[in-house]
């Protein structure tokens, strides 16, 4: 099994795209490390102020990238890429990831951008080997996420 993978897409302003994990395989499971945004657009933003958000959650139902909530649970990563026209159009980027959150089953990311335009995405995942108990413990917390949402 790879240490280390990249998922990367381009998905549609407000539309969510289900990250699949693919087979699970006992014993192994991911963790989160990185998610970063692009625009699909850079040199042609019609407004100066501009931005684009994401949100990754475990849960079935996908959040809101525009008002993200680290009180849920399930809400494991939001991202943020911002042109400031304060700021002589320079862009930032910033993100809120937890890596503790051990990944047993396929994800939700769903994406926000002010212009009408698509959403370059990339996340990076690393694998993590359990124990039995390690497993069982951490498949019953991401269904009940799942189940609760």
């Amino acid at each position: 099994m790879r240490k280390e993978f990249v998922m990367r897409g381009k998905t549609a302003k407000g539309l969510t795209e289900e990250l699949n994990f693919g087979k699970y395989k006992a014993g192994h499971a991911y963790r989160i490390t990185e998610l970063k945004l692009f625009p699909t657009t850079v040199g042609n933003q019609t407004s100066a102020d501009s931005h684009i958000c994401a949100v990754i959650t475990a849960g079935k139902t996908p959040l809101d990238p525009q008002t993200p909530d680290f009180s849920i649970e399930g809400c494991i990563a939001n991202a943020l890429w911002k042109n400031d026209s304060n700021d002589s159009h320079a862009s930032t980027q910033q993100s809120v990831i937890d890596d503790t959150f051990i990944i047993t089953q396929n994800l939700l990311l769903t994406v926000f951008n002010v212009e009408s335009h698509d959403v370059n995405w990339q996340c990076r995942f690393e694998s993590v080997k359990m124990s039995g108990a390690e497993e069982a413990a951490v498949n019953y917390k991401q269904f009940a996420i799942s189940d609760g949402s």
